[in-house]
């Protein structure tokens, strides 16, 4: 479950990033330099990893330390798998 405030900035961060993505939507339509497109590509690539890193965190806050604390091994144990499966994910 997600708080209430992660919730909104959450919310704002992907409204900027839907902004940003109409932004290249328009730069590509008026034909703007590639270089110029790129470096718009690279700031939505890291507005959305901020994005995942605030996801990654109430995960790890909620969902996870809930798991580990119920002292169910195959629940820590599937925890565990799972933190992995995402760390790989966001190390790439």
């Amino acid at each position: 479950m997600i708080e209430k405030a992660r919730k909104k900035a959450l919310n704002d961060r992907l409204n900027r990033i839907q902004g940003q993505i109409e932004g290249l939507r328009k730069m590509i339509g008026d034909e703007r330099p590639c270089l110029e497109i790129l470096a718009q590509i690279s700031s939505v690539n890291e507005a959305l990893r901020g994005v995942g890193k605030i996801m990654l965190r109430n995960y790890l806050e909620s969902c996870a330390t809930k798991a580990l604390r119920s002292r169910d091994k195959q629940k820590a144990e599937e925890t565990y798998n799972d933190l992995m499966e995402v760390i790989y994910k966001f190390a790439k």
